[in-house]
């Protein structure tokens, strides 16, 4: 009678569309002893329909609890490694060498049967162009009203220009009038980016007026810390020429 009186209710709850982890939480009985008794049970649409949605919900469930698991883990890591970095001083030469990285990377280059090329630097991280301006303006000597900052949005943003110069202008600490030039990109038909709506913002492009010589300075610079890299990793050949070991080689000249 008493397994008769569980069955019963195994059953009834089954039948209003309980899953089996709902029902094991009312009815103690073994999981296998469960699946035996409802295995003739058939259930409605309506039915199935709530169990599905209830699947639904329980991995929704399992996806928040995962990805707060992992905003946790970046968090750590992250904090961690601040705590590192915050020990190390950057001197001259460390802000020379990290522009000159960017610059390597990001930076226009003058091919030798182009036209003069001045300084060119563009990028959709504001703190990566305000990085690159400290430099152009600490390490290079550039007078900051020789800085041109052009805009590069998406024709379909056109509406939103106010907001993203006002973002701009904000991370980089200028004001909106120092973006003087915007010029709009033709939208792709089929395009698959990610950073679109009111994540999207364009792209920044800093220009030096009459940087010429400074570009090809740049570049020697470039080619030179190319030519030592090998040196660089045996300890064999002083970047800079200084033999003594222990000491902070002094920036290179201004341009």
């Amino acid at each position: 009678m008493y397994k008769k009186k569980e069955w019963k209710m195994v059953v009834a709850l089954r039948r209003r569309g309980y899953s089996y982890n709902e029902i094991l939480k009312i009815v103690r009985v073994a999981k296998s002893t469960l699946s035996v008794w409802l295995r003739k049970v058939r259930l409605s649409e309506k039915q199935k329909q709530r169990l599905s949605l209830k699947k639904i919900e329980a991995g929704k469930r399992g996806a928040l609890v995962q990805r707060e698991k992992r905003l946790r883990t970046i968090h750590q890591i992250k904090a961690e490694a601040k705590k590192e970095i915050s020990k190390i001083k950057i001197t001259k030469i460390n802000l020379w060498l990290i522009g000159l990285m960017l610059y390597w990377a990001e930076g226009s280059k003058e091919k030798l049967d182009s036209k003069p090329t001045g300084i060119k630097f563009s990028n959709s991280d504001p703190s990566m162009i305000k990085l690159f301006v400290k430099w152009l303006v600490e390490i290079c000597k550039v007078q900051k009203n020789h800085i041109i900052y052009e805009l590069y949005i998406h024709d379909n943003s056109r509406n939103r220009l106010a907001i993203i110069k006002s973002y701009w202008a904000k991370n980089l600490g200028v004001s909106a009038g120092n973006i003087q030039r915007v010029y709009y990109k033709k939208n792709k038909v089929g395009s698959n980016r990610k950073n679109i709506g009111d994540q999207y913002k364009g792209l920044v492009r800093v220009i030096v007026r009459k940087s010429t010589f400074l570009n090809r300075k740049i570049a020697g610079w470039i080619e030179g810390l190319n030519n030592n890299i090998g040196g660089l990793c045996n300890g064999s050949t002083p970047l800079f020429g200084r033999g003594s070991s222990g000491s902070n080689p002094d920036p290179p000249a201004n341009p």
